[in-house]
């Protein structure tokens, strides 16, 4: 009886833990939270500032004040999943975004300065698009290789303990997982 009564209380406490732990966010998801309301009232008192403007210079400020809220927002979700995709995501979107600001920019231009500027604008996507790839493949490859460092290493060492009998054998073969 005594048991299952340690069982019940022990059982609580950990659901009550587990309750609490849910309730509360953590640091990094306030963190996370507070930075893209941040830039989402930086996006609308700068998309306010750019009233003044009129035509093209008008629309060049908006694309910028909502390439801003973009990079906030991207990084701000990179460094909350702090995943490899979560960071390649963040600097395609922020490629993305000032592709867009560079386009706009060359709305002002004619003839074959706009052709250059939107090529340009084009090749600058492309090569931070890229680059975002590559940081990411250079991630995986560098994850990849420290796995098969530790499955190499794991076999030397089992072929070590193959040497052992008994007790120390299975020691060493657990020690070696």
């Amino acid at each position: 009886m005594k048991k299952a009564l340690s069982m019940i209380i022990m059982a609580s406490a950990s659901f009550g833990f587990i309750a609490t732990s849910h309730a509360a966010p953590t640091e990094a998801k306030v963190t996370y939270d507070a930075s893209k309301k941040k830039a989402d009232a930086d996006y609308k008192m700068a998309k306010e500032a750019c009233d003044s403007h009129k035509g093209n210079a008008k629309d060049v400020c908006v694309k910028e004040a909502k390439a801003a809220q973009v990079k906030t927002t991207a990084d701000a979700e990179a460094a909350y999943k702090g995943t490899d995709a979560a960071r390649k995501k963040a600097r395609t979107d922020i490629a993305d975004a000032n592709y867009e600001v560079a386009k706009e920019k060359c709305d002002e231009m004619t003839g074959n300065n706009k052709d250059v500027c939107v090529k340009e604008a084009k090749a600058a996507k492309t090569a931070a698009v890229a680059d975002a790839k590559a940081g990411k493949e250079v991630s995986d490859a560098r994850k990849d290789a420290r796995e098969e460092k530790h499955d190499a290493n794991v076999a030397v060492q089992k072929e070590k303990c193959d040497a052992l009998t008994g007790a120390e054998k299975s020691r060493c073969m657990g020690a070696a997982k």
